[in-house]
């Protein structure tokens, strides 16, 4: 991936930089490694890093979850972190393994901002695309800023726990997380070596996990922004004075937009599955809390209900996020197929006329992110699945009386 140009250069360090910097961290940045050393230090660290994960938050965690079984409401505090916490090591066990088929697409990109330096129109589309996607990255910062606040600034500095803590997973001094441990965790430094090593480890995990979404969410917006720029020159194509040789670069660049398509969708329909089922169990706990605080009172503290809230609102705009990237995708392929039909090709040559049969019979075939190859990531897909985990709020429901 290099350079020509130093104004190339900025326009490219300002549409990525912002996803590098969490997955350059943790090794999982998609580059050519430029000897065996830098790659192997790259698998050290995301090996670290998964390790982190496994070992030192879920471990624990499920070990507490088999401790509480049978307690609604300290399963429901102890899920809202361990199905993150299995859905994060699922995600960097998948990226490390895919992080090689990404970087023809990566190439793509450095490519693309190239040629969009000799066509204003096209550098424009590009830039408003990747704004889209920074705002978008600055968010997903922002949450996991809070979130480390209220997990880990909270009970560390100020004493106040977010969580429900029982006797039989905190047994004096609460930790972050709910977890477990084989030793004295009250014990002087046991206390103080475990809360930092879990802070650490969760500093870590959203990291991971929002460095990995936001690489979806850059790679979807710039296939948009191409998608855009491609319905534009089909839409124009009989005001080009080389009109064949443009349609034929046409076609070329929508079998390699497909082809990118298809590597993304392979790299996380299995994330998006987990990402899919772990979002359905836990919105239904969360709908379960909201109607448990109406029956018993609202007996939560102001910052215990602000963290509620926050964390309903994340998880349900975190799934809407993913949905709504599949309905733009899907919308931008749509818009080529209509863009090449409403092409004047009748008044062509009917030998030039073919050339669009490629674009006309791809554009038939829905394209779509979808989740472990069984659901669409759609919009559609988003409201069957709330309907869905709503029915089951009134099963947990009726459960606890």
């Amino acid at each position: 991936m290099v350079l020509n140009t130093p104004d190339i250069e900025v326009d490219f360090e300002w549409a990525v930089k912002l996803n590098r910097l969490a997955l350059d961290i943790i090794g999982l940045w998609p580059k050519i490694a430029k000897n065996p050393r830098e790659k192997l230090l790259c698998n050290l660290r995301v090996l670290s890093v998964f390790l982190a994960v496994t070992i030192g938050v879920l471990v624990p965690s499920i070990h507490a979850l088999i401790i509480i079984r049978g307690d609604i409401m300290l399963m429901m505090d102890n899920l809202q972190f361990t199905l993150p916490a299995i859905s994060c090591s699922i995600r960097i066990m998948i990226f490390w393994w895919k992080k090689e088929a990404i970087l023809p697409i990566m190439n793509m990109i450095v490519e693309d901002w190239i040629s969009a330096h000799e066509n204003a129109q096209e550098r424009r589309i590009m830039i408003r695309r990747a704004q889209t996607a920074r705002i978008i990255i600055t968010c997903a910062y922002c949450l996991m800023g809070i979130a480390c606040a209220f997990i880990i600034v909270l009970p560390g500095f100020f004493g106040v726990s977010m969580r429900l803590t029982p006797n039989i997973t905190d047994p004096g001094r609460p930790m972050p997380l709910q977890t477990h441990y084989v030793y004295d965790v009250t014990r002087w430094p046991y206390y103080q070596l475990t809360f930092v090593s879990q802070a650490v480890y969760i500093i870590l995990a959203m990291m991971s996990y929002t460095g990995i979404d936001n690489f979806l969410g850059l790679l979807i917006f710039h296939i948009c922004g191409q998608l855009d720029i491609l319905k534009d020159r089909l839409a124009h194509l009989h005001e080009y004075v080389n009109w064949r040789d443009m349609l034929r670069i046409c076609v070329m660049k929508h079998i390699r937009l497909l082809r990118a398509i298809d590597i993304i969708e392979d790299t996380y329909n299995v994330t998006l599955l987990a990402l899919f089922v772990y979002f359905a169990i836990l919105f239904a706990f969360y709908g379960f809390r909201i109607m448990s605080l109406f029956d018993e009172g609202n007996d939560l503290s102001f910052f215990h209900l602000v963290y509620f809230i926050s964390n309903v609102f994340n998880i349900f705009a975190h799934m809407c996020l993913y949905c709504a990237l599949g309905e733009i995708l899907m919308a931008q392929c749509n818009k080529i197929y209509s863009a090449a039909y409403d092409n004047e090709w009748y008044l062509a040559d009917s030998k030039d006329a073919r050339n669009l049969l490629p674009l006309l019979i791809k554009g038939t075939k829905p394209v779509y992110l979808t989740a472990g190859k069984v659901f669409p990531m759609t919009m559609a897909t988003f409201c069957g699945l709330i309907k869905t985990s709503a029915g089951y709020i009134s099963v947990l429901h009726t459960t606890r009386n």
